[in-house]
């Protein structure tokens, strides 16, 4: 799917979400509509997505930014780093052995990413958990971002979380279990409702201009 094609696909799932509930809705007709943060799939999308495992907007950003002046983000360049590298760019050394690994993997063959494009959700989700560090809400990620697939649902994301707390007036936090069933209703396009809650979420957390930045979303997404 191109880039345009998916666009329009996603303003054609939010319509659909925002129609049918009126909390969404309320959300887009304060903020309107999501910005795209398509990403081109690959190596570099998801070491990317690794750094904003569990960290602000402003630390995952500042961190990319450092990696990509310091070497070329492919796997063989990110293979053969030293630790002194990592560390320079602002990477922990539990994401160090990710990165790591993740290169490792995508070298010997053992994961395919270009084949990722053709394979359903789940076997997509299964590829990727099989690399140290990449749990659930990395997979998903990817799946929603890069793969462009708008039912991906990142119900364990605590920005996710907050943001239904707010819209939905619950007395507290929602678990993963809990969005799961909230967001029944907006299947198959639940994906397009979590980026409607990211853009809440920001405009929670730092005002009308914040969701325009960025552009995969950055939140205490939690890897394994």
């Amino acid at each position: 799917m191109s880039g345009t094609e998916h666009d329009r696909a996603l303003g054609e799932a939010v319509a659909t979400v925002v129609a049918r509930d009126p909390d969404l809705r309320a959300v887009y007709e304060r903020l309107g509509p999501p910005p795209s943060r398509r990403e081109a799939p690959g190596f570099a999308a998801l070491i990317r997505i690794l750094t904003a495992q569990q960290v602000s907007l402003a630390s995952a950003s500042a961190i990319w930014t450092r990696l990509n002046q310091i070497l070329e983000v492919n796997p063989s360049a990110v293979a053969t780093a030293t630790d002194e590298v990592f560390r320079e760019a602002g990477f922990s050394r539990p994401k160090v052995r990710y990165a790591r690994a993740l290169a490792e993997h995508v070298l010997s063959g053992r994961l395919d990413l270009e084949a990722l494009a053709g394979d359903d959700d789940e076997a997509v989700r299964a590829a990727l958990t099989a690399v140290p560090g990449i749990g659930n809400w990395t997979a998903d990620i990817y799946l929603l971002f890069c793969l462009g697939r708008l039912d991906t649902w990142p119900g364990g994301d605590l920005a996710i979380q907050e943001a239904l707390r707010d819209i939905k007036c619950l007395s507290e936090r929602p678990n993963e279990r809990q969005t799961c069933l909230i967001a029944e209703d907006w299947q198959p396009y639940r994906g397009a409702a979590a980026q409607l809650l990211w853009q809440h979420y920001r405009f929670l957390k730092f005002g009308d201009n914040s969701a325009e930045n960025g552009v995969l979303p950055v939140t205490d997404g939690a890897s394994r």
